[in-house]
């Protein structure tokens, strides 16, 4: 009897591998022509091209769905731009931030700030006023007469970041140009949400998406001639499946157009296939990685939460299809077992609507009569997988 661990090993050293290049199949590789992407790159490119004739571009917005190639294009233009930018005399300063990855305002405007060339002297990593770090993020543009362009990416977590904390951050961003003498800032928001600007200030609204440019979803045939030049690039010949190839781009277009989401899940399917020693990737590894994807993705969002949304999650789950007041009152006497202040109802309100973006809670109005509206809200990922996320979490612990 063979020793699988054995088995293992001695096909990796024997290079038995079906995928030749594992870096195409991740989502931050940039190939060098982005299919079905043209206009959006044109009309990206036209409304950034201003600062090559030393002069400021216009705000922009840019929408779209996950994996619409958003992130992409507008990085490969930043990429064309600086090379450019690098044989001229004109002070450019092209920065890229993502809002989703820095938790804080605070720590959002340092990672702007690091990459302007601001030290941890000239600006500590916390312990500032959220004015102050603004200010001197306004400074080192004016001294250095930098033409600076700020791409944010899923912004619209930055404008939940500011509904937060009260900061009217993007507001001052937009309106920046008014305070500098010298140099200039430029703001290019990327959102996957499309209905974000409604939730900002009319101020912002009118100033922030100056110029707009939309990602409308790939469709099965367009995804499925992604997946093929990468399959081409990073797969040795013919170990890809037809029929598997068509089931990815399948599940990826009819049901989000997300071709991130593909390519995902053509490089989970691969791994698998190569696990098991296969020399194709088939429909059945496609299923396997689609189930397991599902399955991490769900755990990974759950883990992210923070204690009070996780405890909210647990009121939800012993009063299934609860009212807010009913959720209120369970999660009140969760915060006494586990010996945490309670925020406040109107918070938790809020914290409700939050979660229900996510795609985990779903709520509905309900209509009582005289007693007026009310929301309720019920999970739509099971007991138990908040059961299993949560069972490691010792606060948590005795409570699921």
């Amino acid at each position: 009897m063979s020793d699988p661990i054995d088995d293992l090993l001695d096909a990796a050293e024997a290079g038995k591998s079906i995928i030749k290049n594992r870096d195409i199949l991740h989502f931050t590789y940039m190939p060098d022509i982005i299919l079905h992407r043209k206009n959006e790159q044109e009309q990206v490119t036209q409304s950034l091209l201003p600062i090559l004739k030393k002069s400021r571009p216009s705000n922009l917005l840019v929408y779209g769905k996950p994996g619409t190639g958003k992130t992409l294009v507008v990085k490969k233009v930043l990429s064309k731009i600086q090379e450019r930018v690098e044989r001229s005399n004109f002070p450019i300063k092209l920065i890229y931030s993502n809002s989703k990855e820095q938790t804080t305002l605070y720590g959002l405007l340092v990672s702007l700030g690091r990459q302007l060339g601001l030290n941890e002297k000239e600006l500590p990593s916390n312990g500032l006023a959220i004015s102050v770090v603004f200010e001197r993020l306004l400074n080192r543009i004016d001294e250095g007469k930098l033409n600076a362009i700020f791409v944010i990416d899923e912004i619209d977590y930055l404008a939940q970041l500011v509904a937060k904390t009260g900061k009217d951050i993007l507001y001052q961003l937009t309106r920046a140009n008014e305070r500098l003498t010298q140099g200039s800032l430029t703001l290019v928001g990327i959102s996957n949400d499309l209905t974000f600007k409604e939730r900002l200030d009319p101020r912002v609204i009118s100033s922030l998406g100056e110029e707009e440019v939309v990602f409308t979803n790939y469709n099965v045939e367009q995804i499925k001639k992604i997946l093929q030049e990468r399959i081409n690039e990073s797969f040795v010949g013919d170990s890809v499946e037809e029929p598997a190839l068509n089931l990815i781009a399948a599940l990826a277009g009819g049901e989000h157009g997300d071709a991130r989401r593909a390519i995902d899940l053509l490089r989970v399917a691969g791994e698998l296939a190569e696990r098991q020693q296969s020399d194709k990737v088939t429909i059945e590894h496609v299923r396997e990685a689609s189930q397991k994807m599902e399955e991490n993705k769900e755990e990974k969002s759950l883990k992210s939460f923070p204690l009070h949304e996780k405890l909210v999650l647990i009121a939800i789950m012993k009063s299934n299809g609860s009212s807010t007041g009913e959720i209120y009152s369970s999660y009140k006497n969760l915060c006494k077992t586990v010996g945490k202040n309670e925020l406040t109802q109107r918070r938790i309100t809020q914290m409700l609507s939050e979660i229900e973006l996510s795609g985990i809670i779903s709520g509905r109005l309900i209509h009582q009569g005289i007693h007026g509206r009310t929301k309720k809200y019920k999970l739509t990922i099971s007991s138990e997988m908040i059961k299993k996320t949560f069972k490691d979490d010792l606060t948590l612990q005795d409570i699921v």
